[in-house]
């Protein structure tokens, strides 16, 4: 894509993070991004921007940590966590992460979506982090766990699943096919 911050990228005239925050905003009570390098780079979103919290960015389990610990100061019990490529999650993301986890009797909630050739596939990045479990893992970091799926499979997460009609709801933007093919989706939304 270029270089840069894929989520910066322009999608029908707006930065593709602007139709993340507009989709998440409404879903939960304060929006954080999560970020390594200059954070003023995010300044006109005016939200707080949270760099790891481990050395040598070992990934977006890294970055789940840095939110757990945000919210652990701030008195919070959970996070949820997506994408900032995937500008189409679902609208009640957070309320079927919620419903998930409570059914499936845990603590931890993925987002997961139909695939034709593979199945159901989890998407890892799209999920409900309980504050309680931040410092397993952050041991697990600081062990070399790098897959959100190998933590996950440790404390028996649900999964709550979303259909893929008319698109998979969890498209994100490697590509700069993908983002041809995201301002097809944006134009048939109107």
């Amino acid at each position: 894509m270029g270089g840069g911050d894929k989520s910066l990228l322009e999608l029908d005239g707006q930065p593709v993070l602007s139709y993340v925050i507009n989709r998440l905003r409404p879903q939960v009570d304060v929006v954080l991004l999560n970020a390594n390098g200059d954070p003023a780079r995010f300044a006109e979103y005016g939200l707080p921007v949270l760099p790891d919290s481990m050395p040598d960015f070992p990934g977006p389990l890294a970055g789940i940590l840095a939110g757990l610990d945000w919210a652990a100061e701030h008195g919070a019990d959970t996070i949820v966590s997506v994408a900032a490529d995937t500008p189409f999650f679902p609208p009640d993301l957070v309320v079927r992460l919620q419903q998930a986890a409570r059914q499936g009797g845990t603590r931890i909630a993925l987002a997961a979506s139909p695939d034709p050739d593979r199945g159901l596939m989890r998407q890892p990045t799209f999920g409900l982090w309980p504050v309680a479990l931040r410092q397993d893992l952050r041991a697990a970091l600081q062990g070399g766990l790098r897959k959100i799926v190998a933590w996950t499979d440790r404390h028996g997460a649900a999964l709550a699943e979303f259909p893929a009609i008319p698109q998979d709801p969890f498209f994100n933007i490697n590509t700069p096919q993908d983002m041809v093919q995201a301002e097809r989706i944006i134009r048939a939304q109107g």
